[in-house]
């Protein structure tokens, strides 16, 4: 797709104009600036599509959640609120659903008994690690061109873009 395809670029179908003194480091920062609104809404769309897949009553958000429990094997609710920056009632709701169909379970948390800590059903985590296998499938389909010395240039580049995204502005 050509940068100046308008699905390719949803809020200009040009560069914009950024004078006579732009240089080289602001024109890279304008095409991270699209590219990346591009790709976080494909992301979307593939997190929705995906989430349809794996039950058709999950929300995209109930997904990543899943996802991010299978990362971390076990965690509390307030734990899951704060690394996705949303409200508690919020991850209650999802909570409710994902236990009513049998992907995640609750238990009393060990080092504190008023707690609970959420853990991946066997059934959960079957249908986590199948949902992985099926999209990691997927960018091997379409990264097939792709060279191994660009696939872990991508890699490193995407690991240390999201670190660098995780620390705090300043």
């Amino acid at each position: 797709m050509s940068a100046a395809d308008p699905q390719h670029h949803p809020a200009a179908t040009s560069e914009p104009d950024l004078g006579p003194s732009t240089d080289a480091t602001a024109r890279a920062y304008v095409t991270i600036e699209q590219e990346l609104t591009v790709l976080i809404r494909r992301a979307r769309g593939f997190s929705a599509q995906m989430s349809r897949e794996f039950h058709p009553d999950l929300e995209p958000g109930a997904y990543a959640m899943l996802l991010w429990l299978d990362d971390v094997g076990s965690a509390r609710m307030t734990e899951m609120a704060a690394y996705f920056g949303i409200g508690k009632p919020t991850v209650s709701r999802q909570l409710q659903l994902m236990e009513k169909l049998d992907l995640i379970t609750r238990e009393v948390d060990e080092n504190d008994r008023r707690a609970q800590r959420l853990t991946l059903t066997e059934n959960g985590a079957t249908l986590v690690h199948q949902a992985r296998a099926a999209r990691r499938n997927s960018f091997k389909v379409k990264m097939a061109h792709w060279s191994q010395d660009d696939l872990d240039r991508f890699a490193g580049l995407l690991t240390q873009l999201n670190e660098d995204l995780s620390r705090p502005a300043g």
